[in-house]
């Protein structure tokens, strides 16, 4: 089976499709930037995009995974499912970049670029109806709601998401990559994301008598720098982990021990194998340190997303692509990240690929504000390539060839 039997010429004029409709791209994205919505509440954003779709005569199902959509286009030809994915969650962020269309939502942006991914896949839906009597089964657009609490695909797979899909495709805007082009990797791309949540009991007292106390506060400390013994000395340095406590949180006044103390942390890894032993060695870790310094401690461990893991095969379909539509030479290998993506639940259940769309600067991309930063912004160049990349991509896996 080739990876694409669609011509060049015909790649090229998806390309130029996607380009004819920029505008409305465009002022699509700006709509969605101007009014986020946070994980789980992305209620407002799901009824434009169900509105825009059924404006396309697509079946709409909505409500999927809470505030999820999943609309399927249907070839003349019976044949393969192909899923397209985007999400649209935002996160609580203060906007910092003074965009006309900044967010109009005090503590709420979309520092990811999700309004950026929705607005990209509606486009490819509106590429591919026009392509409709070619196709050679169906494609399916999944709309997904909380992807930052990785949470949305576990919700879309649980209720029939990806019944019938055979391969399922997604990309992720990169800001730190030139607009126009396309980063890929084979086998293992994003971190795995595990939540640990720690809470330590003590006994509290006057900050001038500590030996009448047993202090969480201390413990806590220790247990912070024991955790890094994790990864110095209990896993491979040819394997990557991180181990990060974010969050700590313990007494209200300055000369008060405090009873309790609580910690939230996160755990990474780039190897399924990896992340399995991962809970045994922090709870190991911190129970003994906290007996060590007689508190009692109570770990949750809960394992959110695994490594998202590409198949090779639909890596070389993408590649392909790319390479057709805008050329080998704007095509880079992407490098790993510990970052998270709940589209790797996705790839657990059936065969696809995740990519990186350059979405910075045409100079100077490297310097750019990243991914979750109130500065961050979005090189719009990038719109009508991302929506042309993943319709040519469906067009291809579902041409009559196949």
């Amino acid at each position: 089976m080739t990876a694409t039997t669609l011509s060049k010429e015909t790649l090229q004029s998806v390309l130029e499709g996607g380009r004819s409709g920029e505008r409305e791209l465009v002022a699509f994205r700006r709509e969605l930037h101007a009014k986020p919505e946070l994980s789980l509440q992305e209620s407002e954003t799901a009824a434009r995009v169900a509105e825009e779709l059924k404006k396309l005569g697509l079946e709409v199902r909505t409500g999927v995974g809470a505030h999820g959509i999943v609309a399927d286009l249907v070839g003349p030809v019976a044949g393969r499912t192909v899923a397209l994915r985007a999400d649209m969650d935002a996160l609580p962020i203060e906007e910092e970049t003074g965009l006309e269309f900044a967010s109009q939502r005090p503590g709420v942006m979309h520092a990811c670029g999700h309004d950026a991914h929705t607005a990209m896949l509606l486009g490819a839906a509106r590429l591919l109806v026009q392509q409709k009597d070619k196709l050679r089964g169906r494609v399916r657009f999944l709309f997904q709601s909380a992807e930052e609490i990785n949470q949305g695909a576990k919700l879309m797979i649980e209720q029939g998401a990806l019944d019938g899909v055979d391969e399922i495709y997604g990309l992720h805007n990169l800001p730190t990559l030139a607009a126009g082009k396309v980063a890929t990797r084979y086998g293992s791309l994003m971190g795995s994301v595990d939540r640990i949540e720690i809470k330590l009991q003590g006994r509290g007292g006057h900050g001038a008598m500590p030996d009448q106390t047993i202090d969480p506060v201390v413990a806590g400390s220790a247990i912070v720098m024991g955790l890094q013994t994790a990864v110095s000395r209990e896993v491979s340095p040819f394997a990557p982990v991180v181990v990060t406590i974010g969050k700590i949180h313990a007494g209200d006044s300055y000369n008060v021990i405090p009873h309790r103390a609580e910690m939230v942390g996160t755990i990474r890894t780039f190897s399924p194998d990896v992340q399995k032993t991962m809970r045994e060695r922090i709870e190991r870790l911190v129970c003994t340190i906290a007996e060590a310094y007689r508190c009692k401690a109570e770990l949750t461990y809960t394992e959110l997303s695994p490594v998202l893991v590409n198949h090779d095969a639909n890596v070389a379909y993408v590649e392909q692509v790319t390479d057709a539509m805008i050329g080998r030479e704007l095509r880079v290998e992407a490098a790993p990240t510990l970052g998270g993506e709940d589209f790797a639940l996705y790839l657990q259940q059936v065969p696809g690929c995740f990519f990186w769309l350059g979405a910075g600067p045409q100079e100077g991309a490297e310097n750019a504000f990243g991914l979750h930063h109130p500065k961050f912004t979005l090189n719009e160049e990038c719109l009508p390539l991302g929506a042309s990349m993943l319709a040519a991509v469906a067009m291809s896996r579902l041409s009559d060839a196949q």
